[in-house]
């Protein structure tokens, strides 16, 4: 069994540099080539592909394998005329030694174009791209940055962006001062990137189909996902309204906002829920449980969060004292009050759901005792 240890060389940097016939092949002669190329140009890459070349010969053979060394280059004023000088080598080398298999040297992305050539030929065993020590991670950094420029996908991810970035800094910096300018644009980067990582744009994309279906459906939660997102927005304006502007810190701002806003966002969940309920109850007389839960869950949610924003704000004296059938309730006992409230809410849920929503395993068992 003959392996052809092949060096490729396609931009025809060996026939330029030391004007020889090719293919070469044998040890002897290669070797004498890689004197002629290192003296004519030591700085040349192709030295060490040919040196490469040599050294895989050795190593096969030392296992005792027959190998035989053989170096090709492209001729041509073209590349198709190169690949086609690079074929006429391979099978004139082949005509004279009949290989059964072939390992390619190569030293740089170019080169391996002529891989297929090879292949289509004769069945190749390995490809060994040699690359410079000092240089390897600048070439590897280049390959990477060219296929990375190929990816149209990663391009439109970043390079949009970035490119966006760059013309709108100039504006800013004319506009506001340079903090100002690196906050907005910061900002700017980063919802591009949240963007694409969170897939709003694959979401932003269904949503037209999404939306049309749920209206040639007739489903009920197009309109109560409508409704919900106006009492959505009236919570967020009423709860903009409660925030005092006089106020120092952030935490007393939030809970201001938190306690105006909590009653209408969890009306706009409880409005949204009800309508995919009613879908779910349409499509097929029967409601899964987590649709049965939402309600109760949304419910002793909001009970929660508008206590602990009571519960801040009441010991922060923003909000008075609670009143409960002419008693006074303390900022500890409201806090109870509405964390207790919450619990037997999602308690009276899970109770609903459990009694309510359907047990496919019975059904399954009622099934199979019929067929029976």
């Amino acid at each position: 069994m003959t392996t052809l240890v092949l060096c490729v060389d396609r931009a025809d940097d060996i026939g330029r540099t030391v004007g020889v016939s090719m293919p070469v092949d044998g040890w002897d002669a290669v070797q004498s080539l890689v004197t002629e190329v290192g003296l004519a140009d030591p700085e040349d890459s192709t030295v060490n592909c040919l040196l490469e070349a040599l050294r895989v010969t050795r190593d096969l053979r030392s296992d005792g394998e027959d190998a035989l060394v053989a170096v090709v280059s492209g001729s041509g004023d073209t590349a198709v005329g190169a690949d086609r000088s690079v074929a006429a080598q391979v099978d004139e080398l082949l005509d004279r030694h009949d290989p059964d298999s072939a390992i390619i040297v190569t030293d740089s992305a170019d080169d391996e174009r002529l891989v297929p050539i090879v292949e289509s030929r004769l069945p190749v065993d390995s490809v060994d791209r040699v690359v410079v020590r000092q240089a390897r991670d600048i070439e590897s950094t280049y390959y990477l940055l060219k296929q990375f420029l190929a990816d149209e996908e990663l391009r439109s991810t970043v390079l949009v962006p970035l490119g966006v970035g760059l013309l709108l800094l100039p504006v800013l910096l004319v506009r506001f001062s340079l903090p100002v300018a690196l906050a907005g644009l910061a900002s700017l980067l980063g919802a591009a990137v949240l963007y694409k990582g969170l897939a709003i744009d694959t979401y932003i994309a269904r949503l037209p189909d999404r939306t049309r279906d749920a209206l040639y459906s007739g489903q009920v939660s197009v309109v109560t996902y409508a409704v919900a997102g106006g009492l959505a927005l009236v919570g967020a304006f009423l709860g903009a309204l409660a925030v005092e502007t006089t106020a120092e810190g952030v935490v007393v701002p939030v809970m201001q906002f938190a306690y105006s806003a909590i009653p209408w966002l969890a009306l706009a969940a409880l409005t949204a829920s009800a309508g995919r309920l009613l879908d779910e109850l349409i499509d097929s007389d029967r409601v899964p449980r987590p649709y049965l839960n939402l309600p109760f869950g949304v419910v002793a949610l909001g009970l929660v969060v508008r206590g602990f924003a009571g519960y801040f704000l009441e010991r922060e004296g923003v909000l008075g004292n609670l009143r409960l059938f002419g008693l006074t309730v303390p900022a500890t006992e409201r806090l109870a009050l509405f964390v207790v409230s919450a619990i037997v809410v999602s308690l009276v849920g899970v109770r609903v759901a459990a009694n309510v929503a359907d047990h496919p395993e019975e059904e399954a068992d009622v099934d199979a005792a019929e067929r029976s």
